[in-house]
């Protein structure tokens, strides 16, 4: 079976293709097609995290995240990191670490989204996307980890970085 796009949308796309699974049979897989994404925990020099508080239209409400986006075509991870949180938070940093990696969705998605850390925070010129209304907020580490126990921040991937993050000894 060759590949089969069944829809194609901005870098995204849903495709058909044959895959043969580790025993042996090939079965026909449909896969969302994502150039990966972003994650950015920043931390300010008082030990606080800067998250966003972003009305997001697929789930018809606002969510309190990390900062991230979605990678560009060809674009430098790193680079396109440092672009998503200026355009989100109107901040730099200086100090950049990496955490890893995360697969939000892998049973139909093949999107990787990469995780930093950043600090030494300078304030900077961003342009927010079309579909974007954000307010950056701050909040300290007892009062995120609050907020996850009361069920005020549901963002996967705001959870599992903020885990890692402090698993690392970054928070």
């Amino acid at each position: 079976m060759t590949k089969i796009t069944h829809y194609q949308w901005k870098c995204f796309s849903i495709e058909e293709q044959s895959h043969l699974l580790p025993d042996g049979r090939e079965i026909a897989f449909t896969t969302l097609i994502h150039p990966g994404a972003v994650v950015i925990i920043p931390i300010d020099s008082n030990g606080n995290l800067v998250m966003v508080h972003q009305y997001r239209p697929a789930v018809k409400r606002w969510l309190l995240e990390f900062p991230a986006g979605t990678i560009e075509p060809n674009e430098n991870i790193l680079i396109s990191a440092q672009r998503e949180l200026a355009e989100e938070t109107n901040l730099a940093a200086k100090q950049w670490h990496l955490l890893g990696e995360l697969l939000p969705v892998p049973g139909f998605c093949d999107e990787i989204q990469y995780l930093y850390v950043v600090k030494q925070l300078t304030p900077t010129q961003g342009k927010l996307d079309d579909d974007e209304i954000i307010d950056v907020v701050t909040f300290s580490v007892a009062e995120i980890e609050q907020k996850i126990i009361d069920n005020q921040i549901q963002d996967n991937k705001t959870l599992a970085a903020f885990l890692k993050a402090r698993l690392l000894g970054f928070i």
